[in-house]
């Protein structure tokens, strides 16, 4: 399906001008007022309301781990998924702060858990291959996941999707997406990650130049995903993609869920649209991947630590944004004096 334009002059000047009427100085409010465009026009009204937000973590193991390319074992995939669900990650923490539904979904980690309450079962299969032997998933894999990620967020309330993710060797294969997205060189789009020492990194890069070079003839988007991906990244992309036909507001955390987005803007342009982007990762590369989609996040806070906690540290932005519309004085109903600048 093919994404609507949500390009509305009429809308976007009533909130301009509801905006321009409230008791403080033009554009006073910087981002918040770009934000207060952005949300009305992604809901279509110059009221909008946040609704129900629900953030989903999204997990999977990687092949490519097994390289040597994550200061982490494999093991902490699994054992992170289990301190979401505990409410002991970082990411658990903000979204109980801030009364935002925690959803994880297990889509290709080498472990077994038990149903509980918050925690989705689509698993594809026990981690993706080694993208450095193969493709990392098969297109019918790739075809599922994304159905997948659809499904998901079909079955979810609200108007906000708020994006996570957890994955060992995921930084690897986001680092690969946008090598492979951009054209920028591999050193450019690769990071720490985890925490690697300089040594790792450069062991790391050294893995990767050879991941490329493997599949120098992989170029489509959907391919590159299926090559280099990972489970987890391809079911959040067919939960962006419904989420953008659903009109749902997007808020896209850090380098790997913003590696996702790309994926989404070369195969509807249109999702930018939808995308908040909470925040600037301290992962590197990031800063070029946002220039790349031309986006503005939120917060730069040196964030890194994926999960979705920059999505849901910027959480209370979109609210006040909202708040300011429906609930600030304009000069008229204040009695204030406007300016008589011209």
């Amino acid at each position: 399906m093919t994404l609507s334009d949500l390009s509305d002059s009429a809308l976007r000047q009533v909130l301009q001008t509801k905006l321009d009427q409230k008791t403080k100085p033009l554009g006073s409010l910087g981002g918040l007022e770009a934000l207060a465009l952005q949300l009305g026009e992604i809901l279509g009204t110059d009221a909008p309301q946040l609704v129900q937000p629900q953030l989903v973590v999204f997990a999977g193991d990687h092949g490519l781990a097994a390289r040597g390319v994550s200061a982490y074992p494999s093991d902490v995939t699994w054992q992170m998924v289990e301190n979401f669900l505990a409410g002991g990650a970082c990411v658990s923490v903000l979204a109980r702060q801030h009364g935002i539904a925690l959803t994880v979904v297990d889509c290709g980690v080498r472990h077994d858990f038990a149903p509980r309450a918050g925690f989705l079962d689509y698993k594809i299969a026990y981690g993706t291959a080694d993208s450095l032997n193969e493709a990392a998933m098969s297109a019918a894999e790739c075809e599922r996941a994304i159905a997948q990620g659809r499904a998901i967020v079909k079955s979810l309330p609200g108007n906000v999707l708020l994006l996570g993710e957890m994955g060992i060797g995921n930084t690897s294969a986001a680092s690969l997406l946008m090598a492979r997205l951009t054209g920028l060189p591999i050193a450019d789009c690769t990071g720490v990650g985890t925490g690697l020492d300089d040594a790792g990194l450069q062991r790391k890069v050294a893995v990767l130049i050879q991941v490329l070079e493997r599949h120098a003839a992989v170029h489509d988007p959907l391919h590159a995903l299926e090559v280099f991906g990972g489970f987890e990244m391809a079911t959040m992309l067919g939960a962006v993609l419904q989420a953008a036909e659903e009109r749902r507001v997007v808020v896209v955390d850090g380098f790997i869920t913003t590696a996702v987005v790309m994926v989404a803007h070369a195969l509807q342009p249109l999702v930018l649209q939808r995308c908040v982007f909470a925040h600037r990762s301290g992962e590197h590369g990031h800063s070029l991947m946002l220039h790349h989609l031309g986006a503005q996040p939120l917060l730069d806070v040196g964030l890194r630590l994926g999960e979705g906690s920059g999505a849901a540290l910027a959480w209370p932005l979109l609210q006040s944004a909202c708040l300011v519309l429906a609930e600030m004085a304009s000069f008229a109903s204040a009695g204030v004096s406007k300016s008589g600048a011209a």
